[in-house]
């Protein structure tokens, strides 16, 4: 199949990009600057000069599906970077697809877009989305998701996948963030860690892309989950002891932590302090809440199932 590919250079749409390659399909990624080329390259796809505020039917080409892996994830960024890339580019990429001909578009969503602060427990698809959420990725993922769902339509085929706390090989995002903090000794858990989660590790979330290429409902959402529900302390703990990390038991209460969030988002706000904030608001919920989740829909319908164990993915970090 012929495949485009956003979000090549990060952690999903790399992995992504990499296995729908060796499986045979011929894959074009979007590159935004030059130095991304060669990863791409390496990747074995070819990399084409273009962003979500830009791309063009012509760029797409004669693609017949679209996998968009590529988001605005920062924890803290303009005021507008949100919408620009996760609404704003996701609508620019379902309109330039459409008009390519493109035949199926596949959107990784998340769980965040269904948080407004509250615990998400033996949650499934049906649980609404919060395009309102106080959290600026949180509703911004939950509008680009909405938009994806209502642009399904006859020969044009779309569907979400969404994984929770994605892990494993290549991670770019949450592993190096523990390993500098713990470095610089600021790590600190939040509730000792005890928020449960469910989690995705990459090659089960690739493997779900793959299915999706042929499978799955069009219009629909899926959750895309290892087996079982694990503390935070359990996941960081493993992932940070990969790197020959000791995390320090220091811990705060999830309230303190959502004022501390809260109080620093305004003093950068106001203040001409650089870098970004040490905690967010989003980071104080994500780290307390718990976000347990079902994947039924995923297993009946793509028939879906983890190719990797929690187990196994931890010994082979």
């Amino acid at each position: 199949m012929r495949i485009f590919v956003t979000g090549a250079s990060g952690f999903v749409g790399g992995a992504a990009t990499s296995a729908l390659g060796l499986s045979g399909h011929v894959v074009r990624a979007m590159s935004r600057a030059p130095k991304s080329d060669p990863g791409i390259a390496a990747r074995g796809a070819t990399p084409v000069r273009c962003d979500l505020e830009t791309v063009t039917t012509e760029q797409i080409g004669d693609a017949e599906a679209v996998i968009h892996c590529a988001a605005f994830v920062e924890q803290w960024g303009p005021r507008d970077a949100w919408q620009r890339f996760n609404v704003d580019g996701t609508a620019r990429m379902l309109a330039a697809a459409r008009q390519a001909g493109v035949k199926r578009f596949i959107h990784i969503g998340t769980e965040a877009a269904l948080f407004h602060g509250q615990h998400l427990r033996g949650v499934d698809e049906t649980y609404p989305l919060a395009p309102n959420s106080p959290y600026p990725y949180s509703a911004t993922k939950a509008q680009a998701e909405k938009l994806v769902r209502d642009a399904n339509a006859p020969g044009f085929e779309t569907i979400v996948l969404r994984p929770r706390f994605i892990w494993g090989p290549g991670d770019t995002t949450l592993l190096p963030v523990i390993e500098t903090m713990a470095r610089e000794g600021k790590f600190a858990w939040i509730n000792n860690g005890a928020a449960q989660t469910s989690t995705t590790h990459i090659a089960n979330l690739v493997h779900a892309i793959e299915l999706a290429l042929t499978k799955g409902r069009p219009g629909e959402a899926y959750f895309i989950l290892d087996d079982g529900v694990r503390t935070m302390r359990e996941m960081i703990s493993g992932m940070a002891a990969s790197r020959g990390i000791t995390l320090p038991d220091k811990s705060i209460p999830g309230w303190v932590a959502d004022a501390v969030g809260a109080t620093c988002e305004t003093l950068w706000s106001v203040l001409p302090l650089s870098g970004a904030p040490p905690l967010t608001r989003f980071s104080a919920m994500i780290m307390s809440r718990d976000a347990v989740l079902k994947d039924d829909k995923a297993r009946a319908e793509m028939g879906y199932r983890p190719v990797i164990s929690v187990e196994d993915g931890m010994r082979a970090l």
